[in-house]
């Protein structure tokens, strides 16, 4: 497979920030992320909505821009907006809404690529409202010349690629789509082949990843999510097999990795660059 442009996902590259807490943020400055990603081979890098406040205190959108740009980082990813359907006035839907102007004014600033947007705890809500309110955030993004990705999770109010399709289709937003994990696609059991058959112009965003197949015992999956995910080719995960079909899909973008580990949060920021970009190429057909 020629051509292929990975991008780091956020939470590969945010040492020892710690998920779904108040230290988010990543631990390696924004400058030698980013240059680390650079010579890795990475042609894109993730962002946070934590680690932007966080990086905003020392550097200016223009100045990250730069960076950014010196670097070759041709793909930037933004995220992660949740609560975007709840009902106006709740206060999640408060806190949802400031946090969805800082994540489409970075995206805007930094000439993002798209912004991640979903669900972690299965929060109740109809479909109806969900397309409704998806198709709102989509337009709303859309005088900003920016995309919208949904992630299908198994631990998301949509979570199967049923509903992701109907979500996106009933919306019909052309900067509304769906971004795929491995991860979650491994965990809900979804076929390779019916992600690949997901209508293109819906197919905005792949992410991949390994680890194990079934959630050890005695583990819950949030925990093997957020602290066990691994480096490509170190896992169970059929990724050689999930990628020798991406060339009958019609997606074209970049390809994420996304390992979120508690392993990973104790190396050093080159290493963990360099190991995630070698492992990740390896599994590409020649």
């Amino acid at each position: 497979m020629t051509n292929v442009e990975l991008l780091a996902s956020y939470w590969t590259l945010a040492g020892g920030a710690l998920p779904h807490t108040a230290l988010e943020f990543s631990t390696f400055d924004f400058r030698a992320r980013i240059e680390a990603a650079a010579r890795a081979g990475f042609r894109g890098v993730g962002l946070w909505h934590a680690d932007l406040e966080y990086v905003l205190l020392r550097y200016s959108y223009a100045e990250m821009k730069r960076i950014l740009d010196a670097n070759g980082m041709k793909y930037i990813e933004i995220e992660f907006l949740t609560d975007w359907f709840v009902e106006p006035g709740d206060g999640r839907r408060v806190a949802s809404d400031a946090r969805r102007t800082l994540l489409l004014d970075a995206a805007e600033e930094l000439g993002a690529r798209h912004i991640k947007v979903g669900d972690f705890t299965r929060t109740p809500c109809s479909m109806p409202r969900l397309i409704d309110e998806f198709g709102k955030l989509c337009r709303q993004a859309a005088h900003r010349n920016v995309v919208i990705a949904y992630e299908l999770m198994p631990f998301s109010v949509i979570e199967s690629l049923a509903a992701a399709r109907a979500l996106v289709e009933g919306a019909a937003q052309k900067n509304g789509g769906v971004i795929f994990d491995l991860w979650h696609i491994v965990k809900l059991g979804i076929p390779y082949d019916d992600v690949m058959s997901f209508p293109g112009q819906y197919f905005k965003g792949l992410e991949i990843n390994d680890g194990y197949r079934n959630t050890p015992p005695g583990m819950d999956i949030v925990t093997e999510t957020t602290a066990h995910r691994k480096f490509c080719g170190r896992g169970e995960f059929d990724i050689k097999g999930f990628l020798a079909k991406l060339p009958a899909s019609d997606y074209k973008g970049p390809i994420g990795i996304e390992v979120l580990s508690e392993e990973l949060r104790t190396w050093d920021l080159e290493t963990t660059a360099q190991t995630a970009f070698q492992t990740t190429m390896a599994q590409f057909p020649p």
